[in-house]
């Protein structure tokens, strides 16, 4: 007997890929999968408070305007999801733990707990599928015009994770592939006014390149994951001063 799937995403919650300046002519194809702290409607609050439902656990707080930032100051083409991690974190595949975590940092998630095989596919199929279906999409499309693709995943971090503070600013994060990575790493060292590191304050041993693998890896298309402390970014000008930071250091990257 074939159960029927759970349904996740109503009409009222609309596309889980938002996609900007599709025409962007900028190799840079900036992705931001923790974009939204967003939960579709069926999904009520997880039970979780509101504190949780909007800490880091549930997005990247501030990753998204400084993504959109990049996009406008560099003319590139911007794909982000708009529903939590909580549902399903598409940085992580869908064997992961983590993809549809039953606990974070110090919250548990009751609506994520003891998920039966058919709502994890169910959840797999709605939101990880069709993301990377988009990224997929898009760089078969640029490919087809001749446009070379840069894989840019943006992400913010927490100052403090279990109790321990966070020196590093700005993590420059790589897998295998390091050649941008190390271009802005030189880049930034030339400019150093975030202390930056690499591969912090996470790292490939975390699972945390998985975007980067299956986008920039598999393709031979040279990829960076942008990590940023989020307090640094809490509000419009602190944004823009990063986003204009990481624009320049990526030009200059790419310009090498």
């Amino acid at each position: 007997m074939v159960l029927a799937r759970p349904k996740i995403l109503s009409e009222a919650d609309g596309d889980c890929v938002g996609i900007e300046r599709i025409d962007g002519r900028s190799p840079v194809l900036i992705v931001c999968e923790h974009a939204s702290k967003t939960l579709p409607a069926s999904f009520g609050d997880l039970g979780l408070p509101d504190e949780a439902l909007s800490s880091h656990i549930a997005w990247d707080p501030g990753a998204l305007a400084v993504a959109r930032g990049i996009s406008d100051g560099l003319d590139a083409t911007l794909v982000y999801q708009r529903f939590s991690r909580l549902i399903y974190d598409c940085n992580r595949p869908p064997s992961s733990p983590g993809a549809m975590p039953e606990t974070s940092e110090i919250y548990a998630i009751p609506g994520n707990k003891d998920l039966t095989a058919e709502e994890r596919l169910a959840r797999t199929d709605a939101l990880y599928v069709p993301f990377h279906d988009a990224i997929r999409g898009l760089i078969r499309d640029r490919r087809a015009r001749g446009q070379d693709s840069v894989i840019v995943t943006i992400h913010s971090f927490t100052p403090v994770y279990h109790g321990r503070e966070r020196a590093v600013e700005l993590g420059i994060l790589h897998d295998e592939d390091s050649r941008l990575a190390d271009r802005m790493l030189e880049a930034a060292a030339e400019a150093p006014l975030y202390r930056t590191e690499r591969n912090q304050p996470y790292g490939p041993e975390d699972g945390v390149t998985h975007t980067l693998i299956l986008h920039g890896l598999s393709n031979g298309l040279r990829n960076v994951m942008i990590e940023v402390r989020n307090d640094l970014i809490t509000d419009d000008v602190g944004q823009g001063v990063m986003a204009d930071y990481l624009k320049g250091l990526l030009q200059q990257s790419l310009d090498a």
